[in-house]
């Protein structure tokens, strides 16, 4: 065997032509919630659309991460200002029993009995006001995801990796794939990037910015794991009063004892971080893993190994310490890496902090997302996406949805959760379907008529200024 030191530094593959699997007016690339999303709304709108994914269910973040929190879809009154498919979702899961939420009488309610029924679950009261927010199953939510996409009329390619950008000048004409029957292509009118890392917008040449800033969440990486068999209204008497802060969302009084515990571990290495589940007796445990890049191989390795050695530390701190642990189990970690941040689009906008902070207005805006900490007023008001933040600069045919939409560092790390990333994706994919349908590019999509389709679809906006 040759030493691995003489080996060349890069071998030369051969030429090969690729085999078009299908050919489409729109192929979405990425199952998560945008790109299932762009998927749906593209179909429902007329467009033959094929949706490419690289694992065996739909649903990103929020089924295989076990990211099952969908925070804040209203702002503190009893309005949604974020609904459409994100809506859709919570209202399919309810006869399956997949989603814990507080009842729709209860939105923007202060009354302090429906505040102590619902106080419990974090995020459902902010400010004395409880907001839609809702915990899903993941397993259904992969149930009503496939649905959705069936019903719709997609093409769905499970398993299916796809990998890079097939181009024509500086336009995009499809996508090459991986799978089990080998590299292939699929090429479309409109390409939606959905990755989350901009796989596809970078090998197209896009402009893009993947800087990150260490101190922000979308900086770190998390394997999340649910544990099983907890006794929680034994936990929850000895964790206390829970509340909301700007950082990790960690509860409890200082002086408590669960707070003391909990220092205790977070010395010791492990997760502190425990959300409920629809489940009374399942939590998940959220974590942060800095200094790691998910765009590297060796990182994503690391993580892996490391997330599990903790979270094994952390299960035996919890069993020995914390009342209704005794008995539990871990009942499984997430099959996709918690990815929170890496690629960003550098598009026809670059949205701001400094415009989120101001609620800046758009003509263009296709989403609203209230404010995560504290109910929406003037001095806080609801956060808007404007249209352009999909839109590359420098490449005809590509939109983007997602977690790598185009804005600075902060606002990215502001709006990068799931439902502005479905509220994106049923943007882009209404976009797709209008592009293709009027035969024009996506830069030149009438704003007032893509605004007038959202509507149509249950989506709230604001008048344009």
């Amino acid at each position: 065997m040759a030493d691995s030191k003489t080996h060349p530094k890069t071998i030369q593959e051969p030429i090969r032509q690729l085999e078009v699997y299908r050919e489409a007016e729109v192929v979405v690339v990425g199952g998560g919630p945008a790109g299932v999303s762009a998927a749906v709304a593209a179909a429902r709108n007329g467009a033959d659309t094929v949706l490419i994914e690289r694992y065996g269910h739909l649903g990103g973040m929020a089924t295989g991460g076990l990211v099952i929190l969908i925070p804040h879809l209203s702002d503190g009154t009893d309005r949604l200002v974020i609904a459409g498919q994100q809506k859709e979702w919570l209202d399919r899961l309810e006869p399956l029993k997949g989603v814990v939420k507080p009842p729709p009488d209860a939105i923007g309610s202060s009354d302090p009995k429906l505040i102590e029924r619902w106080g419990s679950y974090r995020f459902f009261v902010v400010d004395g006001r409880i907001r839609l927010s809702a915990y899903v199953d993941p397993e259904m939510l992969k149930c009503v995801l496939n649905d959705m996409v069936v019903e719709s009329g997609v093409t769905l390619c499970l398993h299916s990796w796809g990998c890079r950008a097939l181009m024509d000048g500086n336009r995009i004409i499809g996508i090459a794939f991986e799978s089990k029957e080998g590299r292939k292509a699929v090429l479309g009118q409109v390409i939606i990037d959905a990755t989350g890392d901009g796989d596809i917008f970078a090998s197209a040449g896009a402009d893009l910015d993947a800087t990150l800033d260490p101190k922000l969440r979308s900086s770190k990486l998390a394997l999340v794991f649910r544990v099983g068999n907890i006794n929680y209204e034994k936990f929850r008497a000895f964790k206390g009063k829970e509340t909301q802060t700007t950082s990790i969302y960690e509860t409890g009084s200082e002086e408590s004892s669960y707070a003391k515990l909990i220092g205790e571990l977070n010395r010791l290495g492990g997760f502190t971080v425990t959300m409920p589940t629809p489940r009374e007796d399942v939590v998940w445990f959220n974590n942060w893993i800095p200094d790691l890049s998910c765009l590297k191989v060796k990182d994503l390795s690391q993580m892996e190994v490391e997330t599990r050695k903790k979270m094994l530390l952390t299960h035996r701190f919890y069993r020995e310490n914390v009342p209704g642990f005794e008995d539990s189990y871990i009942l499984d970690t997430a099959s996709q890496v918690g990815t929170r941040g890496s690629r960003r689009l550098i598009g026809e906008h670059i949205l701001t902090e400094e415009e989120l902070r101001a609620g800046t207005l758009y003509e263009d805006t296709i989403a609203l997302f209230p404010p995560l900490t504290s109910n929406a007023s003037p001095e806080k008001p609801n956060r808007c996406i404007p249209y352009r933040s999909l839109v590359p600069r420098n490449v005809e045919g590509l939109l983007v949805a997602g977690r790598c939409f185009s804005a600075d560092l902060v606002a990215n790390d502001i709006l990068n959760l799931i439902p502005p990333c479905v509220a994106m994706g049923e943007a882009a994919g209404t976009s797709a379907a209008l592009c293709a349908k009027e035969g024009v590019a996506p830069r030149e999509v009438d704003y007032s008529i893509l605004r007038k389709h959202l509507m149509g679809q249950g989506v709230p906006l604001p008048e344009h200024p």
